[in-house]
């Protein structure tokens, strides 16, 4: 099968309670929010745990609109729903309001004649409107949907599903879909031990890949298909797979995200348990955005933003579904690294080469082996051959000891955390030997050991027995899913390593800078610059010396206080893109100057019929980097927080990061570290380095600013935020600020 990896080795269940009584997992960086507690915006700051036991172990399943009519589609889904309930332990009760039995078994005309509440209600109905409400005063806890014909029609479908998301908000129901399908009722196989992958998708079908992982080995306990998330989303199975000892690793195929911020707390959560995600969030492209809306009715949200919020929590994000698989696969099975270093095996030059190409590219270290170990592998190892990483053995021996010898001794390097053997092709018995001694390896060994089987066959016998056979080796079937999982895997045991939950330190009440800001809000109006910079100045960022005039006399005893050289620029709320209307004059040093300077802006202003709050004369500032800090608003996380290079030519560059609230000083300096241009702020061609520190903290000051006037502000933008050289600060040169 090309293209998929078939990961299969297992460290054994984590144990379900400590000598507390307590799981595992429960043991996190910091403390948790209480329930109910809320950010400055307004915002949840914990995401409880659903108990969702009964929805996938229910005790009894009442199945509405069953059918053993043969043709019919209930009758095929009635009859999977009966091998499920036998599987499950469960009773189903069918419900149907003209049949007395189904499938040999008595029904009930409705939801009301239920002789005791039910755990699961799945309903085979085209409106389930009315059954919800049946449900709801029936007591019973669990429903699926599967009809479809909701919010991924459009608006009238949509206006059906808030009717239906309604009825579930007042009974108290908890609901999957509707617009889903028979996922989470498959046959899963009992006969794996291990870590589980479990398994979130927004369509069933693209789950396939990962589901078929059975068949490789790879555990697999649960699988939610999602639907259009009128109640039970996405972030509501994160969190609750997070919390179940069993599961290794979740993959999800993400079309859109029913709320920013619920997704962001369960990824949290699974971040502090330690739980890795993997995902496919879909809406790279216009095209697949609009794709995924029409399909189940959500909001895919701007890609950058989704992009870098899942960055922000840990969850790694891939393009396909191989990848998925294969990252999933790897996360879930394998032990915590011992070491970050990657040493490439091989038993052709060429072979080790081109993968520690592609590997360093993808940003593996391959730390160069040490003298004696070099040594020590030329024991065995023809001395002609490169042995320091890539290691080539230039043919793997087959007759005697030493291939397993070699691959010993390169595991018990301290520097090396992970092995990998790429075999582009079967060579019998050359191939068939090496397999075996990576098996046996493998099983020795606390470190990863993986394989790449690039044969496009797939039928060999070292492949399919010995290779797939062992639960100690991680084996792929391309160079990029194995390089991309390996990344994948220790990244998340670095990000998990070091990880403090944003929320624990998100404020909760409003600083002083707080009312004095909201005095400056005018609602659904841009501010004129000088209302700007007062509100960056209530929040303690650095601006100019300025004064606002409306007379030549003025602006010359401004100058004067402010001190030349001079800046004046024209300050008006529907004032945007000064430079460009030569609203802008710079390097002014004398009183007539200013005169002049002043005469010029207003006749600019008057003929452009730009109204004037007034002109600011202007402190002069020192030369420095110039960067861009601002906030946005998305339309799935709220506020956002971007910096980047700034000046005339931001939009041009479009060297921006971006971040959702809450966030820290770790993260903010990662964003600058995101950039092309990080180098500018180190100091380039003899330049002196910036003020870094002054940068990192007029963002997280900004970022204060989003949170507190969420409800107020629109839109922020600092643009030039001069850094000045190391130890001199920042200053914001000029700002707009556009109200909500």
């Amino acid at each position: 099968m090309l293209g998929s990896t078939h990961g299969t080795f297992t460290t054994g269940l984590r144990a379900r309670v400590d000598a507390c009584g307590e799981s595992p997992r429960t043991a996190v960086h910091g403390h948790a929010a209480a329930p109910g507690d809320r950010d400055v915006s307004g915002r949840e700051l914990y995401a409880g745990v659903p108990d969702l036991d009964r929805f996938f172990r229910p005790r009894s399943v009442a199945v509405v609109g069953a059918s053993d009519t043969e043709g019919r589609p209930n009758t095929g889904i009635t009859r999977q729903l009966l091998a499920w309930a036998e599987r499950v332990g469960a009773e189903l009760v069918p419900v149907h309001p003209t049949r007395t039995a189904v499938f040999g078994i008595d029904c009930v005309r409705s939801v009301k004649e239920l002789a005791e509440p039910v755990d699961l209600a799945v309903l085979l109905v085209a409106d389930p409107l009315p059954v919800v409400e049946e449900l709801g005063e029936a007591g019973v806890r669990f429903a699926v949907a599967f009809a479809s014909g909701f919010a991924e029609t459009g608006a009238s479908g949509a206006a059906a599903q808030e009717r239906l998301a309604e009825a579930v908000r007042r009974t108290g129901i908890r609901l999957l879909g509707p617009n889903t399908n028979l996922n989470a009722f498959e046959r899963f196989r009992d006969d794996l031990e291990g870590p589980a992958v479990a398994l979130i998708t927004q369509s069933g079908h693209q789950g396939r890949p990962v589901f078929t992982l059975q068949e490789l080995g790879v555990r697999l306990s649960h699988w939610a298909p999602t639907g259009n998330e009128a109640d039970l989303e996405t972030a509501d199975f994160v969190s609750y797979f997070a919390s179940l000892p069993e599961v290794g690793a979740i993959a999800a195929y993400v079309e859109g995200l029913k709320d920013g911020r619920s997704f962001l707390l369960a990824a949290d959560r699974a971040a502090r348990e330690g739980v890795p995600v993997v995902a496919v969030k879909v809406g790279r492209t216009e095209t697949g955005a609009r794709t995924a809306a029409s399909h189940t009715g959500k909001l895919t949200g701007a890609d950058r933003v989704v992009d870098a919020a899942m960055r922000q929590f840990g969850v790694i994000r891939v393009d396909g579904l191989d990848q998925l698989q294969d990252t999933a696969a790897l996360l879930a099975r394998a032990r915590a690294p011992l070491a970050e270093g990657v040493v490439v095996y091989s038993i052709s030059g060429g072979t080790g080469a081109h993968f520690a190409d592609l590997a360093t590219a993808a940003g593996l270290t391959l730390p160069p082996l040490g003298d004696a170990k070099q040594a020590e592998l030329h024991q065995w190892i023809p001395e002609y051959l490169h042995v320091a990483n890539p290691v080539d053995n230039g043919g793997h021996p087959v007759g005697d000891w030493r291939g397993r010898k070699i691959i010993d001794a390169i595991l018990a390097d301290p520097s090396v955390g992970v092995l990998i053997c790429p075999i582009t092709g079967p060579f019998p018995p050359m191939s068939d030997r090496l397999a075996q001694d990576l098996v046996e390896a493998a099983e020795a060994t606390d470190k990863l050991v993986c394989v790449v089987w690039g044969s496009p066959v797939g039928t060999e016998d070292a492949y399919r027995t010995t290779l797939l056979g062992s639960s100690r080796v991680a084996t792929f079937r391309t160079f990029a899913n194995c390089i991309g999982a390996v990344k994948a895997y220790l990244d998340h045991h670095r990000f998990t390593a070091g990880y403090r939950s944003p929320f624990d330190e998100a404020p909760r009440t409003p600083s002083p800078s707080f009312r004095k800001a909201q005095a400056l809000m005018r609602p659904g109006q841009r501010l004129s610059e000088h209302a700007a910079k007062q509100l960056l100045r209530a929040y303690g960022i650095r601006v100019p010396r300025e004064q606002l005039v409306t007379s030549a006399a003025a602006a010359v005893r401004a100058a004067g206080l402010v001190g030349y050289p001079v800046v004046m620029k024209a300050s008006g709320a529907r004032l945007a893109h000064k430079t460009e209307l030569g609203l802008v004059k710079v390097g002014l040093t004398s009183a007539s100057q200013v005169r002049d300077a002043y005469r010029d802006l207003t006749d600019i202003a008057r003929y452009e019929e730009i109204d004037l709050d007034g002109i600011l004369v202007c402190q002069m500032v020192g030369t420095g980097v110039e960067m861009v800090v601002g906030v946005t608003r998305d339309d799935l996380f709220g506020p956002t927080v971007t910096v980047g290079l700034g000046g005339v030519l931001v939009e041009v560059l479009n060297d921006t990061a971006v971040r959702v609230p809450p966030f820290g000083e770790p993260e903010a300096r990662s964003m600058l570290d995101e950039l092309r241009g990080r180098a500018l702020l180190d100091g380039v061609r003899g330049a002196p380095p910036a003020d870094v520190d002054a940068l990192v903290e007029v963002v997280l000051r900004v970022q204060r600013m989003a949170l507190e006037l969420d409800g107020d502000l629109s839109e922020l933008d600092i643009n030039p935020l001069m850094v000045l050289p190391r130890g001199q600060g920042a200053v914001a040169l000029d700002a707009l600020a556009v109200c909500r």
